[in-house]
């Protein structure tokens, strides 16, 4: 359920509810206990996180009942308490950070995803923002097709990640150093 009391599948398109209606889904990143998990190849990296480092969490959003072009929002960030993967910590470590994550909490998951399950646990400072702030701008690929990249605006925050500023569906963007402090202050003034 939303923190609405929606059903989570009422916000997918119509098209896609009846294909959706009985698959498992689950807030992750969560921000109750601020813990987030992840299994694929994709995210790997996300391991090397170190205390105190920010994870920004982005999402497509577009107007609900009002009109408001498909973008993509910077929606929360954690600052990282803790982060390894899943084999590393232990069982008490376990209970203790991510008993609220959806990978952690059923067993069944977590024993099928373990070896390569990647977990962040968030720490003092981590946040979901009351609302959403706007970090793309429509641009396009190699072959011509639309896609959503890292505005100009954002590109003076965070840094253009070596000219890879395609931000759709993309493995995790590492701010590079020259732009880590104006990125995190920038960040952590959002609300």
């Amino acid at each position: 359920m939303s923190r609405k009391g929606q059903r989570l599948v009422s916000y997918f398109p119509a098209h896609l509810r009846t294909r959706m209606d009985d698959q498992a889904i689950h807030f992750d990143p969560e921000f109750e206990s601020y813990t987030y998990g992840d299994p694929t190849r994709l995210k790997s990296s996300l391991r090397r996180l170190e205390q105190r480092d920010l994870l920004v969490f982005y999402v497509g959003l577009e107007g609900r009942d009002f009109h408001c072009e498909p973008a993509l929002y910077i929606v929360g960030y954690f600052q990282v308490a803790k982060a390894g993967l899943a084999e590393s910590f232990s069982r008490a470590e376990l209970t203790k950070l991510f008993r609220n994550n959806f990978h952690v909490r059923h067993q069944s998951v977590f024993e099928d995803q373990r070896d390569r399950l990647v977990l962040v646990k968030g720490g003092a400072g981590s946040r979901l923002l009351r609302k959403a702030k706007r970090i793309s701008s429509v641009g396009q690929n190699s072959s011509g097709g639309l896609l959503h990249r890292l505005s100009p605006e954002m590109q003076q925050v965070f840094g253009d990640f070596g000219g890879r500023t395609s931000i759709q569906r993309s493995p995790p963007r590492w701010v590079f150093p020259e732009f880590a402090e104006r990125a995190a202050e920038y960040v952590r003034t959002l609300r």
